[in-house]
């Protein structure tokens, strides 16, 4: 395994940066839509693997199905999706939140043509994301009969269950939660975009981008593009329940905005920014110049 020095990583994120803002419009949306399925599939696999461990007390005690498990099983598999988004040259926003800047940074590229990237991937990751939701929602989470009545499953009934708490963040301290999760989250996501640049076999770069995507998935912190698939998953397999009882009404498409998104995409923006992007190319800077 060939694996490169932090200064030469630093470069070639911002190498990597110059390169994503000179793609066109369309290259960005469709590389972004690649992504927002990639990391769907993820989120996918995810809620299915980790259905059905429960933290009850027996399971407490003998240490087989409690929440940390649960969150471990999450995190565990999760990583898929920026493994394949990385290996196949996808765009994801959380990683351009660190790459664009890096470019600025580095190659004096125009902020503007920061923000123009950022708009463009998002919107892409915004469609693959719910693109994949739609078919786990009408797939894996719920079964037809002949009439075509739906019966959601456990899968879907665990698919609704993470999309509610995700839309749970209400209040200035709970807005504050979320924001402090989505900063957690993207300072892990950029540091595996990082190491996945540090090697340059498949190999290498599996394990060096899956054990900052676990961890981040199993500390509960909040991906935006990641919560783009949650949300719409949940929200769309809740449309197959008929029993008011069971409908939770603060789950739909108005808090999939108020009460996670808007907040955890300014809190990743600031975790990939300013805690990767804005430290390494202060603690580097020296040394990249010096490589010019």
């Amino acid at each position: 395994m060939v694996f490169h020095p932090p200064v030469a990583i630093v470069a070639k994120a911002g190498d990597a940066g110059k390169y994503k803002v000179g793609l066109p419009a369309w290259n960005m949306i469709m590389r972004g839509f690649m992504s927002g399925a990639y990391i769907a599939m993820g989120g996918g696999l995810a809620t299915v693997c980790s259905t059905g461990i429960l933290a009850t007390d027996a399971a407490m005690r003998y240490g087989t199905a409690s929440a940390g498990f649960s969150q471990l099983i999450t995190g565990a598999v999760f990583p898929v999706g920026l493994i394949i988004t990385v290996l196949t040259g996808a765009e994801l926003f959380t990683g351009d939140a660190m790459l664009a800047p890096m470019a600025a940074f580095i190659h004096k590229i125009s902020w503007a043509q920061v923000l123009n990237l950022w708009v463009w991937v998002y919107i892409g990751n915004l469609i693959g994301s719910i693109v994949y939701a739609y078919i786990m929602a009408n797939g894996p989470f719920v079964t037809f009969d002949a009439a075509g009545a739906a019966t959601v499953t456990a899968f879907g009934t665990r698919a609704i269950a993470i999309a509610s708490a995700k839309v749970s963040y209400v209040g200035t301290m709970g807005m504050w939660s979320a924001f402090l999760k989505g900063i957690g989250c993207n300072w892990l996501v950029n540091l595996a975009i990082l190491l996945g640049i540090c090697a340059d076999d498949a190999v290498g770069k599996f394990f060096g981008i899956w054990f900052p995507i676990m961890a981040f998935v199993s500390t509960g912190f909040e991906h935006s593009i990641a919560n783009q698939y949650f949300i719409s998953a949940g929200i769309l397999t809740q449309g197959f329940i008929t029993d008011p009882a069971k409908i939770n009404a603060g789950l739909n498409w108005v808090t999939f905005w108020t009460n996670n998104m808007i907040i955890v995409t300014i809190g990743n923006i600031v975790g990939g920014l300013f805690f990767v992007g804005v430290i390494y190319w202060v603690a580097f800077r020296k040394e990249i110049a010096a490589l010019k």
